[in-house]
């Protein structure tokens, strides 16, 4: 789906209003394929941010789970490092592309 949307469960502190309003944000902006909506179209883009925003939290709140929580930085940590490895193997395909090209 979207990089930008992280997992906000099983954190200890508990994820934030902010945090579920940013997801929300996010997730309307993947959906209607909109960064920034016009005037025409912001109330019906506030709106449904507020419903996801409200559905996301009562989903957080509402989850149980026996595992420990997580802790955001070493998560944080995860995620660049899997990034950091994208973009990387992004970087040597691309040099391997101009390296055939300027071979032949």
């Amino acid at each position: 789906m979207c990089r930008n949307i992280v997992p906000l469960h099983n954190f200890d502190p508990a994820a934030t209003d902010a945090e579920c309003h940013d997801a929300a944000v996010q997730f309307v902006r993947k959906i209607s394929g909109m960064n920034k909506p016009s005037r025409a179209n912001q109330q019906v883009f506030d709106r449904a941010v507020a419903e996801i925003e409200q559905a996301t939290r009562h989903l957080i709140d509402d989850l149980v789970t026996t595992a420990p929580p997580k802790i955001r930085e070493a998560e944080a940590a995860k995620r660049q490092a899997r990034s950091a490895d994208r973009y990387e193997a992004i970087r040597i395909y691309q040099q391997q592309k101009r390296a055939v090209r300027t071979a032949s």
